[in-house]
């Protein structure tokens, strides 16, 4: 069973900054697409980024240039999201996905949220 734990979100300012952090409990980036997805209330989740085995990555089209998914070597994924809006609030949750495509996991998500 594989762990992901979040942590980064928080209250912000429109135009403002945040970085959440994923960190999974195993090394499974050689075998797992790692990939943020959000959830606003009342929406359905969304991807929001999505990072490879070999860090190709890969945008929902609302990010437009905004935010950057990024992973190191420790078992960790970032997502840097920059010009962050009101219409980004929203519970923000880390996933991992098995390139077999026959298991995955979340986590439990973190809060960001926008506002002035």
């Amino acid at each position: 069973q594989v762990q992901l734990v979040e942590s980064g979100g928080g209250l912000v300012q429109p135009g403002g900054s945040l970085r959440l952090s994923c960190t999974a409990s195993h090394d499974i980036f050689h075998a797992y697409k790692m990939a943020w997805y959000r959830q606003a209330p009342g929406k359905q989740r969304e991807l929001v980024a999505a990072i490879t085995t070999h860090d190709n990555t890969d945008y929902a089209d609302f990010v437009q240039g905004r935010f950057i998914i990024s992973k190191n070597t420790a078992r960790t994924v970032f997502l840097q999201m920059n010009g962050l809006t009101p219409d980004d609030t929203a519970v923000y949750v880390c996933n991992a996905k098995r390139i077999a495509g026959d298991v995955e996991w979340w986590g439990q998500g973190t809060q960001v949220t926008v506002s002035s």
